[in-house]
């Protein structure tokens, strides 16, 4: 009997410890913010504005630990995210994320998601009851990745219909983000008007791109303290200033 007792008392002092484990690793080392030594990759030579988008997958943010990394010099000067995706989906983190960054030194900036398939001026719509942009903040974004089955034309009318409700709304020109083979397969030379943010990764100086530039997303396995995943990496084409020129 007493041996049954003992063993029982074993039992319960490490079924104790375990749950004493987890609780601590989810509720403490969970919470610790993340730090790295560096960036993770290589930035491209001749910049010296950079920034980082994120999403859902990078989850709430440590602005402090974000707006205070620095790398051989270099610092992150801006953060745009994710806000909606067509006229349905609102990213779990955007509420969070863009209240809380505004009481950091970064430049903010939202983006929503195009499915060509939808009304582009009922997503600009979606977007604007969403997103509360401000002075100092950067123009909408529109960020287009997939035809959905659209023709060439259908996602060009869509698109202007999107980028015309956004206009009229914020009086400025939204920034179209897209890949440059996307960009030049669908699109042309129809929105060249447009500030451009070009998806085009680990190439050493610049985008493959034939129109101006405005942003480069070069790269999507960065590493940035305060955020638990890989994240995607920008240069301006030019200064700090030429970002807050085109600011609200």
């Amino acid at each position: 009997m007493k041996k049954k007792k003992e063993s029982k008392l074993v039992y319960i002092m490490i079924l104790a410890l375990l749950v004493g484990f987890y609780i601590f690793n989810k509720f403490y080392l969970s919470k610790r913010p993340i730090v790295y030594s560096n960036f993770g990759i290589a930035i491209p030579a001749g910049y010296n504005t950079h920034g980082i988008d994120v999403s859902r997958y990078q989850k709430e943010v440590d602005w402090n630990l974000v707006s205070k990394m620095r790398d051989k010099g270099q610092k992150i000067s801006f953060a745009i995210m994710k806000a909606t995706e067509g006229t349905y989906l609102t990213d779990r983190y955007f509420k969070t994320n863009w209240k809380n960054i505004k009481d950091y030194q970064l430049i903010r900036g939202a983006y929503l998601y195009f499915h060509p398939n939808i009304s582009g001026k009922s997503q600009a719509s979606y977007f604007i009851s969403k997103v509360d942009l401000q002075s100092g903040d950067l123009p909408p974004v529109v960020d287009i990745e997939e035809v959905n089955g659209t023709s060439k034309m259908e996602i060009k009318k869509s698109l202007q219909e999107c980028l015309d409700e956004l206009e009229e709304k914020y009086d400025t020109k939204p920034i179209i983000y897209a890949s440059v083979s996307f960009y030049d397969q669908y699109l042309g030379d129809d929105f060249n008007d447009y500030p451009f943010w070009a998806a085009h990764y680990e190439k050493s100086s610049e985008p493959r791109t034939k129109r101006d530039w405005l942003i480069w997303q070069h790269n999507c396995k960065g590493r940035c303290n305060g955020i638990d995943a890989e994240v995607d990496f920008n240069v301006v084409n030019g200064s700090i200033f030429t970002l807050r020129d085109i600011c609200l």
